[in-house]
């Protein structure tokens, strides 16, 4: 790993570093799993030189392979490289706990504000994820698309998901045909990848994978026997978490199926937390400490909301732990890496996407939601404003346009 890529000031505590800038990006990531790798790749790649593009995209390429969300995965990942499982553990926590306590709260009383989630300075903060994740998919695009055959697959991949119906399995399907592509067709590089900078126990990730495993299996099993108490609650959340590939918004429909039926929570709550998950900044996955929080089943209140956010993160931490060394031990391979760089352009295909749908066609709404739009990506883009001040700025220009 190059000096750059380690960061360029090792001095001081890691750990505490970890801390801090995840704490910043979590009260001010708006917009959804996509604009927070934007957000990453600003913070980590551009701004703080933590990491190279190729690692960055390495551990992207991975998340996006991994059920579960993938943008707290990758937070998780950058946080173990910083600074140990130490980091790894300060990173989840300083990334995810703002949007977890502002939901909690919500759930506790601050529902009774009216219609708080249409507010013009929440719109404003998703035109700032237009600019944000428009400066992601330029950066990864030059830097992950440096030929024409990567460059059409990248646009391919866009084309066949903006085509097909909204679903996180179509995402890992791209994924997978472009890495079939690189596989047979990209010529392996004579230099292999440089593997992710962390050590792993072989034994460890094994039985790591095995508990991720009997968990998955063994909480359906063991309800049938003890009933569906707080050991339901677990393991409704610890499904959710394990079993949906796509991020945030397709885990909504399970989280629905698991806690709404059962009487756990009403109908008409659980649309009130939804509406409340998309102002707040942070991963949406915290919107299960809401639900938590908002049961009037075998737990609720504080604790609940502990419970059920715990438990939905639980599989990404199992299932990190048992892939990173063998991610580590296969990307010295050259077919390896002539696969991943076809997945790595399949990658910028599925930001590419995403930039139109959801995060334009959500934000930009009438022409002055474009211009706004592109004021921000000057700001951030071409005059290299600190992410955190575009948000400010774009939530103020909303609420001052909402005005006049």
């Amino acid at each position: 790993m190059t000096e750059r890529a380690l960061g360029s000031d090792a001095r001081g505590s890691p750990a505490w570093d970890v801390f801090v800038a995840f704490l910043r990006l979590g009260v001010t990531s708006f917009g959804g799993p996509i604009a927070h790798i934007g957000y990453f790749n600003e913070e980590f790649v551009r701004r703080r030189h933590w990491l190279d593009q190729e690692t960055f995209a390495q551990i992207v390429a991975l998340c996006q392979f991994l059920p579960g969300p993938a943008s707290s995965q990758v937070g998780m990942i950058v946080g173990l490289i910083r600074a140990g499982a130490l980091g790894m553990a300060l990173a989840w926590c300083a990334f995810t706990l703002p949007s977890a306590v502002a939901l909690v709260a919500f759930a506790l009383g601050i529902a009774r504000i009216p219609h708080v989630t249409e507010a013009a300075w929440i719109h404003g903060l998703l035109i700032a994820a237009v600019a944000v994740v428009a400066t992601a998919v330029l950066t990864m695009y030059r830097s992950l698309c440096p030929d024409v055959p990567r460059k059409a697959v990248a646009f391919a991949a866009a084309a066949l998901i903006l085509l097909s119906p909204a679903s996180g399995l179509i995402q890992l399907g791209v994924i997978v045909l472009g890495a079939l592509y690189g596989l047979y067709f990209v010529v392996p590089p004579e230099r292999t990848t440089q593997p992710l900078p962390v050590s792993g126990n072989k034994a460890a990730a094994i039985a790591a994978g095995a508990v991720f495993a009997v968990l998955l299996v063994g909480f359906p099993i063991a309800q049938r026997f003890i009933g569906a108490g707080p050991l339901g609650v677990v393991g409704a959340f610890y499904e959710s978490g394990a079993l949906v590939f796509g991020g945030g918004h397709v885990v909504l429909p399970l989280l629905q199926a698991r806690v709404v039926p059962p009487g756990w929570v009403d109908p008409g709550t659980f649309l009130a937390g939804y509406g409340a998950a998309q102002a707040v900044p942070g991963p949406l996955f915290t919107f299960a400490a809401y639900l938590g929080a908002a049961m009037h089943g075998p737990v609720g209140g504080v604790g609940g909301a502990a419970l059920a956010l715990l438990a939905i993160y639980l599989p990404s931490f199992l299932l990190i732990a048992a892939i990173l060394p063998f991610w580590n031990t296969l990307v010295r391979n050259r077919r390896v890496v002539a696969t991943l760089q076809g997945v790595n352009a399949a990658v910028v295909g599925v930001l590419l996407a995403a930039l139109y749908q959801p995060v334009w066609i959500t934000a930009v709404r009438a022409p002055a939601d474009a211009a706004l739009a592109l004021l921000a990506y000057l700001l951030l883009g071409v005059l290299r404003t600190p992410p955190w001040l575009v948000v400010l700025a774009s939530a103020a220009a909303a609420e001052l346009l909402h005005v006049i």
